[in-house]
């Protein structure tokens, strides 16, 4: 039997500073335009606690967020009980974080609409867990995310997680995958630009199953490939290309305030303007429209992990900058429609 994971005790991710994002104060470009962000967390820890109060501070900067999707965190696991049911802790605080939301008394937003949960599904008792996870979501449960995210070298660890090598192409994985598309649940696949190809062998073998790529494919800039920009973006562009043709495949427009990305705003005196991250995201952003169409891309936020960079209010704008050429059809995909569509969501 496979183990559960654990939230580690070391931050893998920037250090969030208030005062110093405090320093850079931007409107929104454009505050009346509809909004699903697609990814963000909620957490209790040391590091950086992140409940709705905090997400509620960020969601009143003034964009116009309708609905969010919450992405598992290994966030309140139950500390007792047979294992295979811990995990539908982190379902049930999701599912009270948006009921919290949905009181109106925090705002207009609707938090946490949806929610993919984490569950490990080597597990033989999986489809009793998914079960489980359904119920706990009173409806809210959207799809289930196992981080994959691996790589050899210690500088590359992006994650809160430490999931094995060839993690989808195990066969035990691939039995509790199986069981998504016969519950109608999406799975959201977080790794990196390396192991692209292993992603798209997963989806040609369930073509019924939905897949959100989370933040760009994980494109590296550290460890390795620190310094190494131009060779990186070709080899995850050519991996890209080779999941164009797979039609449930979708992809997520977020994560590149990572640490792991490779880019040094949070070492700066000052944190970035949307215009500086506008300019240093596009190439990443306009390569995975132009690849995937505005129907199959959505943008999000990945708060608070990418909190480390910027400020709400800044990164929103910085998307808003990024796609101001495109028409306005096709930002209301990118914005809300396809993040709608992919998660379920009720219009609202």
């Amino acid at each position: 039997m496979t183990q559960e994971n654990t939230a580690p005790a070391v931050n893998p991710h920037g250090q969030v500073r208030p005062a110093w994002l405090a320093q850079v104060q931007e409107a929104p470009i454009d505050p009346m335009r509809p909004i699903i962000d697609a990814h963000h967390h909620l957490w209790l820890r040391e590091h950086y606690p992140y409940l709705m109060d905090g997400f509620a501070a960020d969601l009143g900067c003034g964009h116009n967020i309708r609905q969010t999707v919450y992405i598992e965190s290994l966030a309140m696991h139950r500390a007792i009980g047979p294992g295979y049911l811990r995990p539908v802790g982190e379902t049930e605080f999701a599912n009270g974080q948006a009921a919290i939301a949905a009181s109106g008394l925090i705002g207009p937003t609707l938090a946490c609409a949806g929610i993919v949960t984490y569950a490990d599904l080597r597990r033989e008792d999986a489809p009793a867990q998914l079960d489980a996870h359904l119920v706990a979501g009173n409806g809210r449960l959207r799809g289930v995310r196992q981080i994959s995210a691996w790589h050899a070298h210690d500088a590359v660890k992006g994650t809160s997680q430490s999931p094995p090598q060839g993690l989808l192409s195990d066969p035990d994985f691939r039995r509790g995958f199986a069981e998504l598309a016969r519950r109608g649940l999406s799975f959201d696949a977080w790794l990196y630009f390396t192991q692209l190809d292993e992603l798209a062998a997963l989806a040609k073998a369930f073509p019924d199953t939905m897949i959100a790529l989370d933040h760009v494919g994980g494109p590296l800039g550290v460890g390795p490939y620190a310094g190494q920009r131009e060779v990186v973006a070709q080899a995850w562009q050519e991996a890209l290309h080779g999941l164009k043709t797979l039609p449930n495949v979708y992809i997520k427009l977020s994560g590149l305030g990572m640490r792991t990305a490779g880019f040094d705003f949070h070492t700066r005196k000052l944190p970035p303007t949307s215009t500086e991250l506008a300019t240093a995201w596009q190439p990443y952003f306009d390569f995975c429209i132009e690849t995937f169409g505005p129907g199959r891309c959505m943008f999000a936020s990945n708060f608070p992990v990418d909190k480390g960079t910027c400020s709400y209010a800044v990164l929103w704008n910085a998307h808003q900058r990024i796609v101001a050429a495109y028409s306005s059809a096709e930002q209301d995909q990118l914005f809300h429609h396809t993040a709608q569509a992919f998660y379920r969501l009720a219009a609202y």
